[in-house]
């Protein structure tokens, strides 16, 4: 009798859909709280997560990178984490573990946390709370304290008119001076032009000219960005700071800065030599054209006869030999002690050197012969900078930033037609000239500024690239 009544309930069909319903009900029920509790347990750690990206942040700031006090960082980058961390639905704020490791002027902050999220479906996943967890992390390195050494040129070249309405107005200016100096846009420092060619007594030499025209020259231009770096104005984003942009940045990095300035043409000059960047500005007027006797003429002797009867005045490797003499073997330019500045070369030219050399000739192999030579024993080379003296600097672990000043093409001068085309084609920014520099310079410590371009924007620029330090989230 039982058993036919069981057979019958197995075999009756009626409300089938009910009870199916019935008991899908109960899987149905546990995943849709599941999904729920996980869901907003995700959307927790996603904002706890970026409560832990802020922490690490905070913590490699650059006012944060000059705290040595790794209990002070711990605590920085925790208070951050719970300001952002009291968040609805975790069954506690959670406390971060925060790690300092610091390598030299590397900082890396990784901040990690476990937290509870608490389910509102506890019994249908049989636990109160979902766990949840995650890190971040965040490297900076500190700015260095640096020395830098401005290495400028200021060769004859260096004399060409700013722009190309300064070059139209240098070229109408001397179109009454010798044949030597006639209808020519550089404003060469002769101090004696009456032994020119067709020249008098009264003639004025074209520096005089050009600035009785008020003729702005490239040389001006390096004075001006120097002054810039130094002196300033500029407009500091930190409050009570003066002076140029080398005081802002060692106000904002919280660094010692030291600066010397030298110029270049057949010797090094010295203007200043390292100490603070507000000394050496007081020397900045001294940065001057070199003086020539009269063309062709660069040095005279005891009695005021020519040394060379020959033009030259650029030794580019010569001032960068120079200046290597004078800089001391690099520190990590941290405040640690025994520990010294990092060095670097700011080199401002226009990159073609014109030296004499000790014969035979020893000039670029593209150079063009002859040229006059200086004496029996020397010959005069116009070449691009021979780059073994940027290698012998960079392997003593000083970094070298070059500021090109373009060399202006001159179609239609034959000098430069025979001289130096070969090595300014196709163009002033990527011919032979333009690539020695920067394989001169170091990585990313290169840039060039053509003619009428702003030379004190380009070394701001440049300076600031060196100076500065950056914080990057890696985790």
């Amino acid at each position: 009798m039982l058993r036919r009544a069981v057979f019958r309930f197995a075999r009756d069909r009626n409300a089938n859909v009910a009870i199916i319903f019935a008991l899908v009900m109960v899987p149905t029920i546990f995943l849709l709280g599941m999904a729920l509790d996980y869901t907003l347990a995700m959307r927790q750690r996603e904002q706890l997560n970026a409560a832990a990206d802020a922490a690490a942040i905070a913590a490699v700031r650059p006012a944060m990178l000059t705290q040595t006090d790794t209990a002070v960082v711990k605590a920085t980058a925790e208070a951050v984490f719970a300001a952002k961390a009291n968040l609805p639905g975790l069954s506690a704020t959670p406390t971060p573990t925060v790690t300092v490791t610091d390598t030299g002027l590397a900082r890396s902050i990784t901040v990690s946390y476990t937290a509870l999220s608490v389910n509102n479906f506890p019994g249908v996943l049989g636990q109160q709370t979902w766990k949840i967890g995650g890190s971040a992390t965040a490297k900076a390195s500190s700015a260095p304290n640096m020395n830098f050494y401005l290495l400028l040129d200021d060769s004859p070249s260096m004399a060409i008119a700013a722009t190309q309405t300064d070059i139209n107005n240098m070229i109408t200016a001397t179109k009454n001076q010798p044949s030597g100096s006639k209808n020519c846009a550089f404003a060469c420092h002769e101090t004696n032009p009456s032994k020119d060619s067709g020249a008098t007594s009264s003639t004025k030499d074209n520096l005089a000219i050009a600035r009785a025209n008020n003729i702005t020259l490239r040389i001006d231009l390096v004075q001006n960005a120097v002054t810039q770096l130094m002196v300033g104005p500029w407009t500091c984003p930190q409050s009570g700071v003066t002076g140029g942009v080398m005081q802002c940045m060692a106000a904002l990095n919280n660094t010692t800065y030291k600066a010397a300035i030298y110029t270049f043409d057949y010797g090094l000059n010295t203007i200043q030599t390292l100490t603070t960047p507000t000394t050496a500005g007081t020397k900045i007027s001294n940065i001057q054209l070199m003086t020539v006797d009269h063309q062709n003429c660069i040095l005279t002797n005891s009695s005021g006869a020519c040394v060379y009867s020959t033009d030259y005045g650029t030794d580019i490797s010569g001032g960068l030999t120079g200046v290597n003499t004078v800089m001391p073997a690099p520190g990590t330019g941290t405040n640690q002690a025994g520990d010294t500045p990092q060095e670097v070369v700011f080199l401002v030219t226009d990159g073609v050197e014109d030296k004499l050399m000790p014969k035979p000739g020893t000039c670029d192999s593209a150079a063009t012969y002859p040229l006059p030579t200086g004496s029996t024993s020397t010959v005069r080379c116009q070449q691009p900078l021979d780059t073994t003296i940027c290698t012998t600097i960079k392997n003593r672990g000083i970094r070298i930033a070059v500021l090109y000043t373009e060399y202006l093409q001159l179609p239609t001068d034959s000098w430069y037609n025979s001289r130096i085309a070969q090595f300014n084609n196709p163009s002033s920014s990527t011919g032979t000239i333009a690539t020695r520099l920067q394989s001169c310079a170091s990585p990313g410590l290169y840039a060039s500024v053509q003619t009428g371009g702003d030379i004190s924007a380009a070394l701001t620029n440049l300076f600031i690239k060196v100076a500065s330090s950056t914080a990057s989230l890696v985790q």
